[in-house]
């Protein structure tokens, strides 16, 4: 996934991008509204699954949202070496414009360790955002 956000922890490389969804996006009203594409790859040698998310969804007046929950889509893949796992989801704020960053907490499944592997932070801009250079 080229010109993402991408970090990787124990050999798990997730990869996020983020488009604003204008159609979606009522400025208006206040809410503006994201689809975020992540792919999650097992460059490890050891089978994996994904058992629960938390996120952090940070809006631009500094509101924090943290959002914890089983898998992700409905689903808590299992990854053999090799393979990886790719979804869509998607976020409203009440700015125009935010950061989410978050952990996916997983397990070896050959040896029932836990760990937790690090989702990038990842910029919310929409087209209403003011620009800055950081």
């Amino acid at each position: 996934m080229s010109g993402a956000y991408t970090a990787t922890t124990r050999g798990i490389r997730v990869s996020v991008r983020a488009v604003h969804l204008e159609d979606q996006s009522d400025p208006d009203a206040g809410r503006w509204v994201w689809a975020y594409r992540v792919e999650i790859a097992n460059l490890s040698n050891v089978t994996v699954q994904l058992l629960k998310r938390t996120w952090l969804i940070t809006d631009a007046g500094g509101r924090t949202q943290r959002v914890h929950g089983e898998g992700v889509v409905g689903e808590q893949p299992v990854l053999e070496p090799g393979e990886a796992f790719t979804y869509t989801s998607g976020t409203p704020l009440s700015t125009p414009s935010g950061i989410m960053r978050g952990l996916y907490h997983m397990v070896a499944t050959a040896t029932g360790e836990p760990f937790d592997v690090v989702v990038p932070p990842f910029s919310l801009d929409s087209p209403e955002a003011p620009r800055q250079v950081n």
